[in-house]
Formats: structure tokens, sequence, C-alpha cells
């Protein structure tokens, strides 16, 4: 198996909120396809395609009912052909999401297993009996409340991780990990170029999620045997095809990594990992409103990209569709010029790291979080659950204290329908979208920028160009400067034959760099139109440096 994901850019369409081509208000599959000459003019060459199979409708497509149909507001099957057909035309690869922890309640197989305590299939999920009465045990849904439902037909409870409609698969029988593995070939087979795997940490359940005791249940991730699985899922599938893998592993640190995404290509390709995503974690973790600490970021990075170099490969990722807008997070919408150049400093800090790019729809574009002002407004099943806990029943955050922390950190953010262009419903759709288009689409949208030279679409074309033409990009190493700083992010690239600087300001004031973090040279790019002072950083600036 080669290693092309490493010189790869990866753009990430969420399709429901990509293009819609017949008017229903729902993005679809002749969309993407549409809009494929719009991600090639970027510069991105794999598309991670979030799923597009049958589903019920509960968590945006990550509720399966059958993992070989394509979902009828996304189109036919006939139309993903063709979306892979065109895609390789332009030498696109499509990377599909493998949704395998959990399927729909609606699925056959779970259906089956329902059916009776001794169908054939009763063990390809979790079921446990009650426990004096209640629930197995105390484990929590990652969406609130317990992880266990009582199903009537037989008196037990099924295990479901997230949603109650989101039934978790037992990867400890052979017969589930064969059959996922024959729906891995078909797509494979079909030429598909790799997976997403969605929190693949979480099939090899720990042994205390699974009694029925009255116990805690344990945190849910990355059991004893997980390394077990992935191993055998290589061996017997994807050592086989030419491909690129990535595991969302939100229990993954770097000593797990390092087997996850080894360099031997024995696992996986990398990993998603979430530590630099809970740097500005609060009591409730991601519900707040707290600011980054920008030195507990930096240590993060540091961590992983000094830990993984050389023996296993890292993503690169900012956003994506459970992730807020990164410029509202962690840049600054309170102005245009302040959103532009704040997009950019994010952008180079990002993509000059060791490690595979992802670019999440719009995050080219530099779009913003949505103004959501009530909870009714929102559609995702995880805010809606930590507002009804959080505010309804625990009391622990007024209404308004917590619609602060849904427009700061909610997943709809992301899903807001993509800005083609100042018209109605941003070009999107001559529908209803099912969503709410951000109010800003009138001056934020991709038919402003992939023509202008200063947008940050242009800045992302250029970035993009950076990592395609130097090779210390993908090999050199890391070195953190200015570790304490709480404006500046800076590092050095290395590789032995070229030195890069990156110098980052993370904030809306002028900020002073050390000694350690200047370079002679000649700046590659820059987010001003004009060189500024050798020992300064003007707001949210950036700066590449090359020796």
């Amino acid at each position: 198996m080669s290693d092309w994901f490493k010189q790869a850019v990866v753009y990430q369409v969420y399709p429901k909120s990509f293009m819609d081509t017949n008017g229903d208000g729902i993005g679809d599959l002749r969309g993407v396809t549409q809009k494929l000459d719009y991600i090639k003019l970027l510069g991105a060459d794999v598309i991670w395609l979030n799923p597009v199979y049958q589903n019920s409708g509960v968590d945006g497509g990550y509720d399966i009912s059958d993992y070989r149909a394509i979902a009828p507001e996304f189109g036919t099957m006939e139309d993903f052909d063709e979306l892979l057909a065109q895609a390789h035309a332009r030498g696109i690869r499509i990377v599909m999401d493998l949704v395998v922890n959990h399927t729909s309640t609606a699925h056959a197989w779970f259906r089956e297993s329902r059916s009776s305590l001794h169908n054939e299939k009763r063990d390809f999920y979790i079921w446990r009996p009650p426990f004096k009465g209640g629930v197995p045990n105390g484990m929590r849904s990652c969406f609130s409340g317990s992880a266990w439902e009582k199903d009537e037909v037989t008196g037990e409870y099924y295990l479901h991780m997230f949603a109650r409609e989101q039934a978790d698969l037992n990867w400890h029988n052979p017969q589930v990990r064969q059959a996922v593995y024959d729906m891995m070939r078909w797509w494979l087979d079909k030429g598909i170029d790799g997976f997403r795997m969605d929190v693949i940490d979480q099939i090899a359940k720990p042994p205390e999620i699974l009694e029925s005791d009255g116990g805690p249940g344990g945190d849910g991730a990355s059991g004893p045997r997980i390394h077990e699985y992935l191993r055998e899922m290589n061996r017997e599938v994807l050592s086989h095809y030419d491909v690129m893998t990535v595991g969302e592993m939100g229990s993954a640190k770097v000593e797990s990594a390092l087997r996850y995404a080894s360099l031997d290509g024995s696992e996986l390709s990398m990993v998603f990992q979430f530590e630099h995503m809970d740097a500005d974690a609060g009591p409730h973790h991601k519900w707040t409103t707290e600011p980054l600490y920008l030195p507990r970021l930096k240590r993060v990075f540091e961590k992983w990209q000094v830990g993984l170099h050389g023996r296993a490969w890292n993503s690169l990722y900012w956003c994506n569709h459970d992730q807020p807008r990164i410029v509202s997070r962690f840049g600054s919408d309170a102005d245009e010029r302040s959103r532009v150049l704040s997009a950019k400093m994010l952008g180079a800090c990002l993509h000059m790291m060791q490690g595979t790019p992802y670019i999440y729809q719009g995050e080219e574009l530099g779009m913003t979080n949505y103004p959501f002002r009530d909870i009714s407004e929102s559609q995702d099943v995880e805010a809606i659950g930590a507002y009804r806990e959080l505010v309804e029943e625990k009391h622990e955050m007024t209404g308004e204290q917590m619609m602060a922390c849904i427009r700061r950190k909610g997943r709809d953010n992301a899903r807001t329908p993509m800005q083609w262009t100042a018209g109605k419903n941003a070009g999107f759709t001559t529908g209803t979208p099912w969503m709410n288009v951000n109010p800003n689409h009138e001056t934020l949208h991709a038919q402003a920028q992939v023509s202008e030279p200063d947008s940050v679409f242009a800045f992302y074309q250029a970035l993009i160009a950076l990592r395609k033409s130097l090779s210390v990009v993908i090999e050199g190493d890391f070195t953190l400067l200015m570790p304490e700083d709480e404006q500046v992010f800076a590092y050095t690239r290395c590789d032995g034959h070229d030195t890069l600087l990156v110098q980052c300001n993370f904030s809306g004031k002028e900020a002073r760099l050390d000694e350690s973090a200047r370079m002679g040279g000649r700046i590659l790019l820059g987010n001003y139109d004009c060189e500024g002072p050798a020992d300064r950083l003007r707001p949210w600036e950036a700066r590449i440096w090359i020796r």
C-alpha cells in the first residue's frame, strides 16, 4: 500500500448542506459532482464524503439502515457512480465515511436481533438483562442520558453509545466483523479510495461496559482488543487495496496513535485525535464560552508533531461537521477585516505542520458560526440533549447561557448551507433549505472569492501549492518557539535542506516576537499586503518564511 495520503489535501463534504440540484432544500450527490471543478480549483485532491447511505434521519446520516443503498434525499447509486467517475477523471479521490460502531435500529440486522432472544442475529448487538429491574449499569450516552434502552419485545436492554436509534454492534462476535468486512470490500471494489472511520475506537468495548451489575460502566472507548480488530481489518480488507484510512478516535493519545497510525501500515493511515479540540473545554466539557488559552493549544500540537514524527502520521484539522467554525472559535468574526485575517492565519498555522490537512466545506472561505437565538433553531441531537440535561433537568445553566455555548461550540454551526453566491439561499437551493442559511452570505460567498486574489480562498490555494512544492512541509521536523506566549504561535520545520519559520498572531492586538522566533530569509506567504516589522506581528498576522 502506497503512502500517497502524505501529499494529499482532503476536502470534506457534508452533502446535506453542500449543493442542492433538485430544489428540495437538501444537498445531493449531483450537487457534489457539479462542484468538483471548484474543489479542483482550490487544489484539494481527496474528498471525504460524509454518510450518504440509507438512514433513519436521526443523526445526520450516522444512523445507517442500509450500508449498500443511497439515501433517496441524496440521489441514487447511479448518481454516486457518476460522482466517483467524474472525480477520478479530475484526479480527485473519494473517501467514504465508515460507520460501523453502530447501526440504525431500522437496519435489517437489528430488526432480526430484537425479534427474539434466540434469533441468529441476537448477538450482532449488545443485549443485557435488567439489573434489579433497571438499566444494566451506569453507562452514559455521548448524547446525554443512559446508554441503555429497554426493548419491550424481549424485556432486555441494548447498548447505544449515541442516540437510542443507534444500536451498538457487537464486534466481539466474529460474524459481525466478517459482515462489516464484506461491506467494505463491496465499496472498495466499486473504486472508492478509502474510509474515514467513525468513532472506530469504540468498537472493542471494554468488559466493564458489558456487565449487567449496576456498576458505573466505564468510558466506552478503546477496549483491550482494539488493535487486534484493526489489524484483522487491515489484513483481511485494507491491505488488498491502495487506500487511505483515518480513524476518528476521541480516546487516542500519542502512545496509542503510534500503533493506530504506524508508518508500517499495519492498522490505519492516520487518526483524528481530539486533544486540540479540547483546548478550550470548560466545566461542562465542550459547553463553555471560555476563551482559548493559547499555550495549552500549542502544547497539544507540539506533543503530537514531535511524538509521531518519523514513526506515525498525523491528521490536521480545525473544522468538520462535529466542530464549530474555527474563525468564530479561535479567530475573530467581529468585523470583516478580522475575519479575513484570522481565517488566513489559522490556515497558515495548521497547513504548514506535518500531516494530512483536512478542509471542511466553507473553511476555505472563512465561513462563520450562525447566530442561533433559541434551542428551537437547533437540529443537532447532541446540543438538544445537552440543553435538556443542563438547563431543564439539572438547572446548571440558564437557557441563555446554554445558547451562548451552542452559538460558540454547537455542531449545527458547521451544518448551515454552503455559501455559493449572494443570492437567495446563498445559491445552495432554489427551494426551502433544510437548515437556515447564515445571513452573512450576502457578503461572504464563494462567487466573490474565487477570482479575488486577496481572498481567503486564494490564500488556501497558495497554502496547498506550498505543501505540494516543498518537501520540508511533508518530511521536516517540528520545533515550537515561544511556548508560553499567550498571543504568538510560532514554530520551525526543518528537513536538513530547508527551514520554514511560521509566525502566527492569535490575537487582535500587536504581538512581540522573541529573538528565537525571528529568522532571515524570504517570506513565502503572509496575510498582509506589505512586510511588517521583524520584531512584531500585527493583529491576526501570519508569515511563512523559508531559509
